[in-house]
């Protein structure tokens, strides 16, 4: 009989081969062997090959760097353990209507024009089905590192046994040869680093759908079209402890993603360079190779999750690559003066018909300063953490400029990336309105804070309409907001 030929056992399938579901090749068998696992009892056989199957995906031929299935599976059992409940149609027609007046107070203070979408309230198990596809591709960078490394470190602890003749991986018998053993090895490396990712990637987003409040409150895209969207159950929980009505908290929260998506609707270049600049940071991403190789050392052959459990919170190396830094302060940017935009006509659209629009606002400030949904899903899934100081400052800008110019010139700012505030803007507010009043005529440059706060809670400075009128003749653009 060979000796890599399994013992007969008439009666009795071969452990191996029933774990990996087929013939096993000798080399991987000798292996596997060595290890204690050439005889291992039924219960045995089945726990571990549930084991393969969960770091395989189930089988299900997923061979991309993120097992999308796994994903799925993960964020909407995650879900489901959270609670969550069918949207009524009653729920639904609320919402739409909701949506509706936050259209019409937005009308009153930006002429960009309205988006397609209507509004839609949305289960957290519905926006996990929505926004999941996106949340792949921005990962995908970061998955293909992650596969690169574990073949990378797996190869590496493979050459250690060919160069002192003892196993860098205990219980690989010596002798045996590293390129062929890696051969065996390398796809279900990368299997297991799909599926490791797209567990990582089904808990952020299953985790994500808990807590965020409307489709597009992380700063991005992320809906994939202009629909309205708002999550009844979170904002209900959102408006818990408030001391503020429940429905005063729908109409708020609707009318910031009412803005946000009428701005990435008028927009064309704003939504595809925030995923850009994610993608860019991701693909630049330096994976923790020695986190990586020692992970490998330590795992326990018996127990495929060993080698999750052993990766941790050491998957990212820490300091970010000069290419990062760049992407890293564009994303940032183009985040800050996206919310910083929404503060300001959020703002402006509520102040006249919410009684608590300023508590709301502030509500909405803690909840960023603390580390909102988005901070916490990107540094998980890419590594990457968000400074929400940059929210003020933009803030400030949009409302500086506003004041000088009026809304048009508010809103006309975002007509071109080159022409839209920079990181080195926010620095400088008031520079920036200078230079973007250039060859205007001259200007009043005199912003105070009272100027900028008045803004911020929806009323005209003493120089807005003047200066308005001064510049557009006349026109309705710097009128307050409120008529």
């Amino acid at each position: 009989m060979s000796d890599h030929e399994p013992a007969e056992r008439p009666d009795e399938p071969d452990p191996l081969e029933a774990i990996f579901g087929g013939p096993v090749p000798p080399q991987l068998r000798d292996a596997l062997e060595s290890m204690g696992l050439g005889d291992i009892d039924a219960d045995q056989v089945a726990q571990m090959r549930s084991q393969m199957e969960m770091l395989m995906g189930g089988g299900g031929g997923d061979d991309g760097p993120v097992n999308s299935e796994l994903a799925h599976d993960v964020a909407r059992q995650l879900v489901a353990q959270e609670g969550d409940s069918s949207i009524t149609e009653a729920t639904r027609r609320d919402v739409d209507q909701v949506v509706q007046v936050a259209t019409l107070w937005l009308d009153q203070v930006t002429d960009m024009p309205r988006p397609d979408g209507s509004g839609i309230a949305l289960s957290r198990a519905e926006w996990v089905e929505r926004t999941l596809p996106l949340w792949e591709r921005l990962t995908t960078p970061v998955a293909e590192g992650l596969q690169a490394a574990m073949t990378s470190a797996m190869q590496q602890q493979l050459s250690q046994l060919g160069e002192d003749g003892a196993p860098a991986i205990p219980g690989l018998p010596p002798g045996m040869n590293p390129a062929a053993m890696m051969g065996q090895m390398e796809p279900m490396v990368r299997r297991m680093s799909a599926s490791m990712f797209g567990g990582q990637v089904g808990q952020a987003v299953g985790t994500l759908a808990g807590d965020v409040l409307s489709g597009t409150e992380v700063g991005l895209p992320i809906m994939g079209d202009e629909s309205v969207a708002i999550l009844p159950a979170n904002v209900a929980a959102f408006a818990e402890g408030l001391e503020v009505d429940g429905g005063e908290v729908h109409l708020y929260l609707a009318v910031r993603e009412a803005a946000r998506v009428r701005l990435f609707a008028a927009v064309a270049w704003l939504g595809p360079q925030l995923l850009t600049a994610v993608e860019d940071y991701a693909r630049d991403i330096r994976i923790n190779t020695e986190g990586i190789e020692e992970a490998v050392r330590q795992a326990d052959p018996q127990d495929p999750e060993s080698l999750q459990d052993a990766l941790g919170d050491s998957l990212f190396s820490p300091e970010p690559s000069p290419a990062q830094q760049a992407a890293l302060t564009r994303l940032e940017t183009l985040l800050a003066l996206v919310e910083g935009w929404v503060d300001v006509v959020a703002a402006q659209a509520v102040e006249p018909h919410l009684p608590h629009a300023e508590a709301l606002s502030e509500a909405v400030r803690r909840r960023r300063a603390t580390g909102g949904p988005a901070q916490r899903t990107f540094a998980s899934l890419v590594g990457l953490e968000l400074r929400p100081r940059r929210l003020r400052d933009a803030a400030n800008l949009w409302a500086a400029l506003e004041s000088q110019h009026g809304r048009d010139a508010r809103d006309e700012a975002w007509g071109h990336p080159d022409v839209a505030p920079s990181g080195a803007d926010l620095d400088d507010p008031l520079g920036y309105v200078q230079r973007h009043g250039a060859g205007g005529g001259d200007v009043d440059l005199t912003v105070t804070d009272a100027d900028i706060e008045q803004l911020l809670r929806g009323e005209a400075g003493p120089s807005s309409t003047r200066e308005a009128e001064e510049d557009h003749g006349g026109t309705d653009a710097g009128d307050d907001p409120r008529t």
